[in-house]
C-alpha cells in the first residue's frame, strides 16, 4: 500500500525548477559536450576554449542562484552532473585524443597507460565532486580540500591551448601530458588546501594600484590569453602542495624551538 500523500506530490510537481540558474548550468554542460565533439574532429584549441567557457558559466550559475534567491537541491545536483561532464569526462577525452593516444606508438603497455591516465583523471573528478557535496555546510568555505575540478580542467586545457597556439603538437609532449593528467587527478583527491576566493568582497574599497594591476592583467590576457590562463592555473595547482609544505616546515620549526 502506498502511504504517500498525493496532494503533497502534486504540490511538489507544480513547484517545478528555477529556470535562470539552470540555464547557466545547461549552457556549461553544452560547452563541455561541444568540447568533446570539437576534439573528435581534431579542433583541440576550440575544445580547450569551450572548457574554459564552461568554467565561466559554472562560476556564474551558483552566483546567479544566490543573487536571485533561487538555490535548490535540484540545481546543486544538476550542477554536479554538469561538472562531471565539462570538467571530468571532456578534459580526459580531450587529453587522450590530443596526446595520450600516441603512447600506443611507443608500446602496447604505454598505450594502455595512456587511456588509464585519462580514466584516472575522470574517476578523480567524480570522487572530488562526491566529497565536495558531502562536505557542503561543514568544510571551511575559504578553502577547498583538494584541487577543484574546474581548476584541474583549466590546467589541462590551458596546456592544450598553449601548445596548440605555439604549434606544439600533442604527439611531441606525450610524456608531459601523461604526468600532468595523472598529477591533476591526484591533486583533486588530495588533502591539500586551496584558496577558494569565496570570501573576496568586491564591494570593498581597494588601493588605486590594485585597479591598475587589474588593467594590466586584462591587457596581458588579451595579448597572450593561452599563456596567461595556463600559467595562472598551473601556479594555482602548485599552490596547494607549496603552501602545505611551508606550513609544515613552519610548524616543525616552532616545535623544535619549543623543545
Amino acid at each position: 500500500m502506498d502511504d504517500s500523500n498525493p496532494k503533497q506530490s502534486r504540490k511538489n510537481m507544480r513547484r517545478g525548477i528555477f529556470l535562470l540558474p539552470n540555464l547557466f548550468t545547461t549552457a556549461a554542460l553544452f560547452a563541455g559536450f561541444y568540447a568533446i565533439i570539437a576534439a573528435m574532429n581534431g579542433l583541440f584549441e576550440t575544445a580547450a576554449m569551450a572548457i574554459f567557457l564552461a568554467g565561466l558559466l559554472d562560476g556564474l550559475d551558483g552566483r546567479v542562484a544566490r543573487l536571485t534567491n533561487t538555490e535548490s537541491a535540484f540545481g546543486a545536483e544538476y550542477d554536479s552532473l554538469s561538472d562531471m561532464v565539462s570538467f571530468g569526462i571532456a578534459p580526459a577525452l580531450i587529453m587522450y585524443l590530443w596526446s595520450l593516444v600516441y603512447l600506443r606508438d611507443v608500446s602496447t603497455l604505454m598505450g594502455k597507460l595512456g587511456w588509464l591516465a585519462a580514466f584516472i583523471y575522470a574517476t578523480a573528478t567524480a570522487l572530488r565532486l562526491a566529497r565536495f557535496n558531502t562536505q557542503v555546510g561543514v568544510a571551511d568555505k575559504r578553502y577547498f580540500q583538494g584541487l577543484a575540478s574546474p581548476a584541474a580542467a583549466g590546467v589541462l586545457m590551458g596546456a592544450v591551448w598553449f601548445s596548440e597556439s605555439y604549434d606544439i603538437h600533442g604527439e611531441d609532449v606525450t610524456y608531459a601530458a601523461l604526468v600532468l593528467t595523472i598529477l591533476a587527478g591526484a591533486l583533486m583527491v588530495s588533502k591539500f588546501s586551496y584558496y577558494s576566493f569565496k570570501d573576496l568582497d568586491l564591494r570593498k574599497k581597494v588601493p588605486f594600484v590594485a585597479l591598475l594591476a587589474m588593467v594590466l592583467v586584462f591587457v596581458f590576457l588579451s595579448i597572450e590569453t593561452a599563456t596567461m590562463l595556463f600559467g595562472f592555473f598551473f601556479l594555482y595547482m602548485a599552490s596547494g602542495p607549496v603552501v602545505s609544505l611551508f606550513r609544515w616546515n613552519r610548524k616543525r620549526n616552532r616545535h623544535a624551538a619549543s623543545e
